[in-house]
């Protein structure tokens, strides 16, 4: 079966007498009849249209390799987002009972997420609760004594004094007043034996209360509480598991504000000066790029050589100086370790 004439107008020549052949020509290509125009086999259509999506095709690439060498040439240095990352660990040995730190959660300043067995602790604590009770107990007892003593002893000083006028008057003995003598040495010896007990129970008591003390830190550290606000990145340890002092439990940072840690070359260290709000751009999806704004928090005091991860072998040779910009991260939008591009001008964000 042959195919449908196609007819295409291609300039305004004068109509030819189309050639009498065969209705085909060599190698099969059809022959379109003319319309007021010269005849044009289908071959030669298809090999045109081919031609020009060729070049159509060859004048996209080259508009978007310009594009991305101009989006090159206007960012001054690159680099990725980090975040200060704080590892929490358990502050005393036991196990897990309970650990509400799931990835991803927001956690404020001070919340308890957590805790680890402290029924150790509460025990010693309550022994040594009830070993002050008795000592403090022993304390009342020993006062008691020596208000005793101290009475007996006023009595005995004054019988004293007594005697020895008496003495003077050669109205007693000497018998009298030695035994007067003897029960004044006796008693002050016994207040003063009395006065060392308390002391000494006062001591136990101030002992046992730090102990105390220090126990009940120790039940303050069972609860696992975040040290500041921010997400979990990473938990470490489930519910149950047992877990030594310091053993990591999870790791979290405050993502509300990223740090952009970039290289920029010596010439382009003399822009830089800590307090600068500088351009920061990122990607926003397709060709787009979302630009934010930066200021610098830290400058490297030396040089370095760049970093492997982000420069091609030959750019891993040359020296350059990190520097910090802490960029708001209010919708959290950026993620850590995202590329961003940065532009040593003033800032001027799109809101």
């Amino acid at each position: 079966m042959m195919a449908s004439p196609i007819r295409v107008m291609l300039s305004a020549e004068p109509e030819r007498e189309p050639p009498r052949r065969g209705p085909t020509l060599g190698g099969g290509a059809h022959r379109l009849p003319p319309v007021g125009g010269r005849v044009v086999t289908a071959t030669s259509f298809s090999r045109k249209t081919q031609a020009m999506h060729t070049i159509v095709r060859s004048l996209s690439i080259a508009s978007l390799l310009f594009i991305a060498a101009c989006r090159q040439a206007s960012a001054d240095a690159y680099g990725n987002f980090e975040a200060t990352e704080v590892t929490v660990a358990s502050e005393v040995p036991g196990r897990v009972l309970r650990l509400d730190a799931e990835e991803g959660r927001r956690l404020t300043a001070g919340e308890e997420v957590g805790l680890v067995d402290s029924t150790a602790l509460v025990l010693q604590r309550a022994e040594l609760l009830a070993r002050r009770a008795s000592a403090q107990a022993r304390i009342r007892e020993v006062e008691a004594t020596a208000a005793v003593f101290e009475t007996q002893q006023g009595i005995a000083e004054r019988e004293l004094e007594r005697t020895r006028r008496l003495l003077a008057a050669q109205a007693a003995t000497a018998q009298q007043g030695d035994r007067a003598e003897r029960d004044v040495r006796v008693l002050r010896e016994q207040l003063q034996g009395a006065q060392a007990a308390r002391v000494t129970v006062l001591r136990e008591v101030a002992s046992i209360e730090a102990q105390v003390a220090t126990l009940e830190d120790r039940i303050r550290r069972s609860r696992i509480v975040a040290p500041e606000a921010g997400t979990v990145l990473t938990r470490y340890v489930e519910p149950g598991e047992l877990v030594q002092a310091g053993s990591p439990l999870f790791k979290m940072a405050s993502l509300d504000t990223l740090i952009l840690r970039a290289y920029v070359s010596g010439a382009q260290l003399s822009q830089v000066a800590l307090g600068q709000v500088h351009v920061v751009r990122v990607d926003a999806g397709g060709d787009s790029l979302r630009t934010l704004e930066g200021r610098v928090t830290w400058i490297a005091p030396a040089a370095e050589f760049t970093p492997t991860p982000i420069q091609t072998r030959e750019e891993r040779v040359m020296q350059v100086y990190a520097v910090k910009l802490a960029v708001p991260n209010a919708d959290g939008r950026l993620r850590l370790g995202m590329p961003a591009e940065l532009t040593l001008t003033v800032a001027t964000p799109e809101r």
